[in-house]
């Protein structure tokens, strides 16, 4: 009787532990947890301040895409409903100046169109069967017609066609002329002849009008002056556009008679300009280029001819991304990066004036990693729609009202507050190479115990001048989410920290913020719940240069995954799709008359060094760092002797998350490869 209690007892804490098992597993992020997340985009708000219009993004597990649909949602009761529906993607929602009506982009037939629905009937109409895809929206101020911009395709015919050719003989296909300067663009694969123009159609459908036809790209986004007369729009028209990738003006469209006047002139981006309600100014974002790695978009304002220009942000030592007029025209509403947050401020026209932040909380849109972007509308009466950031959720949409900030929606609540999430905490410390302080953030896996020891992930952002900051981000999370520590910095060459820190590595990358990230290691060490034999390092893009820089530095990392990086600053020039920047901004002389530079920050000069096991991770289709940098390191590594391996994503360009189950199999191979050289246990041993 009593064996029997036993066993019964022992049977039942096999049942319980299971049970026990299966309810962590459950609270445990996983990478197929991807397919649940969703996100706000899109945001657009009444003039009363009483409805907000947004993108509510999610994922198709069936056909691995992300989708939206647009929604509604009513900021005093926080009651939301859809206005449009199903599996396709419906985007940049805007509100007609009656309000009554919502214009928006639509897939739903297969090609993006033009679709308006009108909010009281919940009719809709699709105004456009366009052959190219549609952007840049913007209704007219009368209501009575919506701009927007669409590539034209150019006819073109090759200078050779091959003779002899019998009746139905099947050849191979004709090879392809390129004279272009830009051939092919990430994302994109390769162009065709053509350029993006300016349309508008009435907005009850009909055939659209072509205002701007040449070979210039007149790309938005676009601003209406208020008599319906002039529209206003950024773009390069320069002969030397291609070798002066950065140089856009400001111009001004005439709707009656289709001339083009140009409204500023300077060498350096003019872009963004939105005309002031009053319809007497402009305000744009631009600075002078000096042919730096980075530099500040500053905020200008010029009257509607181009005369008076003047710059509002004087002495702002931040980059300006989005802008907004107050209803009164007195005041510009401003979102900036500032140490790793996304703030949106209030700017008045008064120069030198000191702004007044109003959020410093704006993000939550890269759900991949958690770098910085945000958006924001602007009612007529004062109140800001923005995407609202958290380190624990993905954006959701809330509202500054009489500086009170409410948040509208909670998109995630019901899948996430169910998760286990690693706790975000953020850290400063001192660069090894200068005693410049670096900021950075730690992610704790759940159920952390600093009593004992967990591995490191060191994951590198990209750009390099970019900024990560307390925003969510799936792939931390599931890093921690498999036990690990994570640490997440913004090391020397990030924005957001002002201009002199940007351009420390201006011709000088990598460098100095190499020691910035191994100090910021040293630092989360120190804290003493560190397994130092379990220490990892990761990064893609800029982040993949990093790592590959660094295991060329050290061997004190057990393991690295090198993603989508750049190896051969000399090789990567003459392939990349951005070749003409590249060569200008980041170095100071072409490829040839300056091998030792190029070579010296190359990590390829540095692979004899490599002792640590490292797999590269890139997709086929990338064109920004193109796979063939991948494959000199794989090949480099092999003939090395390192221990290597390279994973390569089909179809995926160099935004590999845009299908969730890249992002699911680029994380899963870097825990994978990291757990192959994670110390083994005496069990572990024993079964060997």
């Amino acid at each position: 009787m009593k064996k029997h209690i036993v066993g019964c007892f022992a049977v039942s804490l096999l049942m319980l532990h299971g049970l026990l098992f299966a309810d962590e597993y459950l609270n445990t992020l996983q990478s197929q947890d991807i397919f649940s997340l969703e996100y706000a985009s899109g945001l657009d708000i009444s003039k009363d301040g009483k409805t907000v219009v947004f993108v509510r993004n999610f994922m198709d597990i069936q056909t691995d895409r992300k989708l939206s649909n647009i929604w509604s949602i009513d900021t005093k009761s926080k009651a939301m409903r859809p206005i449009t529906t199903g599996d396709h993607s419906d985007y940049s929602p805007l509100l007609s100046p009656d309000e009554n009506k919502i214009a928006y982009i639509s897939t739903r037939t297969g090609r993006p169109q033009i679709y308006i629905t009108w909010l009281d009937s919940g009719q809709t109409a699709k105004i456009t069967n366009l052959t190219s895809s549609p952007s840049n929206l913007s209704w007219s101020p009368d209501g009575n017609n919506l701009v927007f911009s669409m590539f034209v395709e150019k006819p073109q015919s090759n200078p050779v066609s091959l003779p002899g050719k019998p009746k139905g003989a099947k050849w191979s296909d004709p090879a392809i002329y390129i004279d272009d300067v830009y051939y092919r663009f990430d994302g994109g694969g390769y162009t065709t002849k053509g350029s993006t123009e300016i349309f508008t159609i009435p907005t009850l459908g009909g055939t659209p009008r072509q205002l701007t036809n040449d070979e210039f790209d007149n790309s938005g986004p676009y601003s209406w002056s208020i008599d319906a007369k002039t529209i206003f729009f950024s773009a390069n028209r320069h002969e030397n556009r291609d070798f002066a990738p950065l140089n856009s003006d400001v111009y001004a469209l005439s709707v009656e008679d289709l001339s083009i006047k140009q409204l500023t002139t300077r060498d350096g981006p003019d872009n963004n300009p939105v005309v002031s309600p009053n319809g007497k100014l402009i305000a744009f974002t631009g600075f002078d280029d000096k042919r730096l790695n980075y530099d500040n978009a500053q905020l200008f304002v010029m009257e509607a001819d181009g005369s008076d220009i003047r710059q509002v942000s004087e002495a702002f030592d931040r980059s300006i991304d989005g802008l907004a007029w107050d209803d009164d025209s007195k005041n510009i509403y401003i979102q900036y990066d500032d140490k790793g947050k996304s703030v949106l401020a209030l700017q008045s026209l008064r120069r030198g004036t000191k702004r007044t932040i109003l959020s410093e909380s704006l993000g939550g849109q890269s759900y991949g990693r958690p770098y910085t972007g945000a958006e924001f509308a602007v009612s007529a009466s004062g109140q800001v729609a923005f995407t609202l950031s958290d380190p624990l959720r993905p954006a959701d949409v809330a509202l500054i009202n009489k500086k009170k900030t409410i948040q509208l929606t909670r998109l995630n609540d019901d899948f996430l507050g169910h998760k286990a999430l690693a706790k975000i905490e953020e850290i400063w410390f001192k660069s090894s190479a200068d005693e410049r302080d670096i900021q950075g953030w730690i992610a704790y896996p759940p159920g952390f115990d600093n009593s004992k020891k967990y591995p490191l992930v060191l994951e590198i952002h990209g750009g390099p001048v970019t900024a990560y900051g307390p925003h969510f981000s799936m792939e931390v999370q599931l890093f921690a989410a498999a036990g690990n520590v994570v640490l997440y910095t913004n090391p020397r060459g990030s924005s957001s920290y002002g201009k002199e820190f940007a351009n420390t590595i201006d011709k000088n990358y990598p460098s100095q913020d190499y020691y910035d990230l191994m100090s910021g290691v040293d630092a989360v060490i120190e804290k003493g719940f560190i397994d130092t034999d379990q220490l990892y390092v990761t990064g893609g893009s800029g982040g993949g240069v990093l790592t590959a820089w660094t295991i060329g530095h050290t061997d004190r990392f057990a393991a690295a995954v090198v993603a989508k990086p750049v190896i051969n600053w000399y090789s990567f020039v003459l392939t990349a799709d951005f070749y003409p920047f590249f060569y200008q901004y980041w170095f100071d002389k072409k490829p040839w008359e300056d091998l030792k530079t190029y070579m010296e920050y190359s990590p390829i000069s540095y692979v004899g060094n490599v002792k640590t096991p490292t797999m590269l991770l890139t997709g086929e289709a990338d064109f920004r760092t193109p796979i063939s940098e991948t494959e000199q390191y794989y090949q480099a590594l092999k003939i090395q002797g390192v221990d290597s391996a390279m994973v390569r994503i089909p179809g995926a360009s160099h935004g590999i998350y845009r299908k969730p189950s890249n992002l699911m199999a680029k994380v899963e191979y870097i825990l994978w490869w990291f757990n192959q050289y994670a110390p083994k246990t005496k069990e572990a041993l024993n079964n060997d």
